[in-house]
């Protein structure tokens, strides 16, 4: 009598919001002080340096306008771009060459670290995920692989970006400068149809931005994982989230509103909040730029993990999981070492499309 072939494991779940962020918290989890160590190297850095960056920015015109007269100190600090309640005439009056050096080395230094902290956990996260071995120094030295692939990368995005910009800005223009022709007379910038026009193609250009970061939610793990650059995985992920697009806008809008709360509370606090120097010595102004500092890595960390994750689940609903499970491992079924205690957990690529 034949003996019945095993029963295959039951299907996982399906590959939702949730799953996604659960299988990340797997990963995270099964090695935690790996990931610790990326997160202090890279992670904590760039959210301190995102936290502080408003009272800093504050401090350093209060202490210019103090080196150059005293008694109009506060009256420079009143016109920090960051107010929003100064008339534009006054915020262009404070911007100097020195501010703009700030602005510059405060933009590259976190881009350096973004791309540092890309590099490092993108690859662990992905060594992780095949229960590869997950290594610091080889971490660190796809840092040295990656760094100008995800550079020409994020130089491509932002062309792509900027020319859509200028374009809606040309169009609106047109458009206004249409309407002033056929009415006769010029349009006023507080008239309903101006504040209208602009209204709407702000709106539209909102929402046009938001379907590329959609779009284009795993171009740097395909950068990292599949070596890639420039337009590539632009295209490659614009083809791989295909049947995927509503987890990839959830975790689009869940980890950009969160991390957009954590800097907006941390901005209105610090701006309402007065300036002399002094703030590292008040207990209260300490933990709430640790408290944020901490949260917003953590936030990072989640977001780089999920964002890996997410690719894992894309590149199964295409198929193309099973062939590269098949080709390392050399069998159907993966066990993945999620957890401290190395359980595993079966992930039936044969079922993922179910």
């Amino acid at each position: 009598m034949a003996t019945p072939p095993p029963t295959p494991p039951p299907p996982p779940p399906p590959a939702d919001f949730c799953t996604v962020i659960s299988e990340s918290r797997r990963i995270l989890k099964a090695h935690s002080r790996h990931f610790l160590a990326l997160s202090v190297l890279f992670l904590l850095p760039l959210s301190f340096a995102v936290t502080v960056y408003p009272t800093l920015h504050r401090l350093l015109l209060l202490l210019s306008s103090s080196s150059s007269n005293p008694y109009h100190a506060q009256a420079l600090l009143r016109r920090s771009p960051l107010l929003l309640n100064q008339p534009p005439q006054r915020q262009q009056s404070g911007v100097d060459a020195g501010s703009v050096l700030v602005s510059v080395g405060y933009t590259s230094f976190l881009t350096l670290l973004s791309i540092f902290a890309t590099c490092s956990i993108t690859h662990s996260v992905v060594q992780g995920f095949y229960g590869r071995p997950v290594k610091l120094l080889s971490a660190i030295k796809s840092i040295g692989t990656s760094f100008f692939p995800l550079l020409a990368t994020l130089i491509c995005t932002q062309a792509i970006i900027s020319l859509i910009a200028i374009a809606s800005g040309i169009l609106g223009f047109l458009i206004l400068k249409g309407a002033e022709l056929v009415i006769g007379h010029e349009i006023s910038h507080s008239s309903p149809f101006f504040l209208g026009l602009v209204a709407s193609i702000a709106v539209v250009l909102v929402l046009v931005l938001a379907y590329l970061q959609v779009q284009w939610v795993l171009a740097n793990v395909i950068v990292v994982a599949e070596s890639g650059f420039g337009f590539y995985p632009l295209r490659r992920s614009a083809y791989l989230v295909k049947g995927m697009r509503g987890v990839a806008l959830s975790l689009t809008l869940f980890f950009g509103a969160l991390s957009g709360i954590l800097v907006w509370t941390i901005t209105l606090s610090t701006s309402e909040s007065a300036i002399d120097g002094n703030e590292w010595k008040r207990w209260h102004f300490v933990v709430q730029i640790v408290a944020t500092t901490s949260s917003l890595a953590m936030l990072m960390l989640l977001s780089l993990a999920a964002n890996v994750v997410l690719y894992m689940y894309c590149k199964a609903v295409h198929g193309e999981l099973a062939m590269e499970i098949a080709e390392e491992f050399a069998r159907e079924y993966v066990s993945l070492p999620f957890d401290d205690e190395k359980v595993p957990h079966v992930v039936s690529v044969t079922h993922m499309l179910d």
